[in-house]
């Protein structure tokens, strides 16, 4: 719901990006359905939802700086990308002196809201999903106040982090119900490694 923080809890390695891809319609679940204003409509869902760091699947590799990552996502949302729109994008998120540092070596709270932000400028973004934030380290309430941060803005939010993070912020972050997902079995394995291929051409948020 627009206007609303959600925490889902899921583990082992691939179950967070699993349920990522079917929360914005980008897998196909084994039983049930995502809805999106009351409909069942994967390509709204796509258009709409924004999947966030999803490992192997939508994180920016970890070699790359936030500079080129910054004017790659200006590129896809159709802005200005040369060098001068990506320092004063990065000037005004007070990000600037990370311009050359490669994105796995900021901390961890300035990749969250980075790539956060980054993923609102899209049109038509209405919603984000954000994936294993809590594997970067650091404090958990640090990454839930941005998801509350980013849904004061009128975006609905889901997080999906591991049961650990969970813990910590029991009391406080509202929960979403997680799918029973078999992620070990052969099917959603390649079930996986479809969505990674059909997305492998879009940009490092989607």
């Amino acid at each position: 719901m627009r206007g609303e923080a959600h925490l889902a809890t899921a583990e082992t390695e691939q179950r967070p990006t699993v349920l990522g891809l079917i929360a914005t319609g980008r897998m196909r679940p084994d039983s049930g359905i995502v809805l999106i204003d009351g409909d069942e409509n994967a390509s709204a869902l796509r258009r709409r939802v924004a999947l966030i760091d999803a490992p192997e699947v939508s994180d920016p590799a970890s070699n790359v700086t936030v500079g080129t990552v910054v004017a790659e996502e200006l590129m896809f949302a159709g802005r200005a990308s040369h060098p001068l729109a990506t320092r004063a994008w990065l000037g005004d998120a007070g990000l600037l002196a990370d311009l050359r540092t490669p994105i796995a070596d900021i901390a961890p709270a300035d990749r969250i809201r980075l790539l956060l932000e980054l993923s609102v400028l899209r049109p038509g973004v209405e919603g984000v999903v954000l994936v294993s934030p809590d594997r970067h380290g650091g404090d958990p309430h640090v990454w839930w106040s941005l998801a509350e941060d980013f849904a004061a803005r009128d975006l609905a939010v889901l997080v999906i982090a591991g049961a650990a993070a969970g813990a910590v912020l029991a009391g406080r972050a509202r929960r979403a119900e997680s799918p029973d997902l078999d992620t070990s079995s052969p099917d959603s394995s390649r079930t996986a490694e479809t969505a990674t291929d059909a997305t492998s051409d879009e940009s490092s948020i989607r």
